[in-house]
C-alpha cells in the first residue's frame, strides 16, 4: 500500500464526494433546510465580477463539479499532510475551509452578504462541504490510501 494516495483513489474519492454532494443539495437539502445548494450559481456570478464573462448555468454547474471533484479531494489531502491529523479529522477541518471560503469569502464578493446571514442556505452548505470532505477522506480510508488507521501519512523516508 501506498503511503501517498494514487491519483486514481485520489479521482475515486472526489468523483464519489461531488456525487454524494450533488444528491444532498438536491434531494436532502430541500427537505431538511427547505433550499436547494446551487453552487453554480456563485461560479456564474465570480465569472461575471472578475473576468465580465457571462457563463450559463450548466458551465457554472460543471466548473464547480470539477472543483469538488479534483480540488476538494487534493485539499484533503494537503490537509491531512500538512497537520498530520487523522484522515476524518483531515477531511472535517477542510470541509470547514471550504465552507467558510465559499460563504465568507467568495459570496462577498459578488454582492451577497457575509456568510449570506448565516441562514438555511449558508447551514445546509456547511453540511454540504463537511460531508462532501469527510467523503473525500472516508473513500481514501476505505481505499488504504492513508496509511495505518488514517493517521498522518508517513514519508517515503519512514517506509521500511
Amino acid at each position: 500500500m501506498s503511503p501517498i494516495p494514487s491519483l486514481r483513489n485520489l479521482a475515486i474519492a472526489g468523483l464519489a464526494a461531488e456525487l454524494a454532494f450533488e444528491a444532498y443539495a438536491w434531494f436532502v437539502s430541500p427537505l431538511v433546510f427547505g433550499v436547494i445548494l446551487q453552487p453554480a450559481n456563485l461560479v456564474v456570478a465570480l465569472a461575471q465580477v472578475w473576468l465580465g464573462l457571462a457563463l450559463p448555468y450548466w458551465v457554472g454547474f460543471l466548473v464547480h463539479f470539477t472543483i469538488g471533484a479534483v480540488g476538494f479531494s487534493v485539499f484533503v489531502l494537503l490537509v491531512h499532510l500538512s497537520l498530520r491529523l487523522h484522515i476524518m479529522i483531515s477531511g472535517a477541518l477542510a470541509g470547514v475551509v471550504l465552507w467558510f471560503i465559499a460563504q465568507g469569502l467568495l459570496a462577498p464578493v459578488v454582492g451577497r452578504s457575509f456568510m449570506m446571514g448565516f441562514g438555511a442556505y449558508t447551514q445546509s452548505s456547511f453540511v454540504g462541504h463537511v460531508g462532501m470532505t469527510m467523503v473525500v477522506a472516508f473513500v481514501l480510508l476505505k481505499l488504504g490510501a492513508s496509511g495505518t488507521n488514517g493517521r498522518a501519512l508517513k514519508s517515503p523516508s519512514a517506509s521500511g
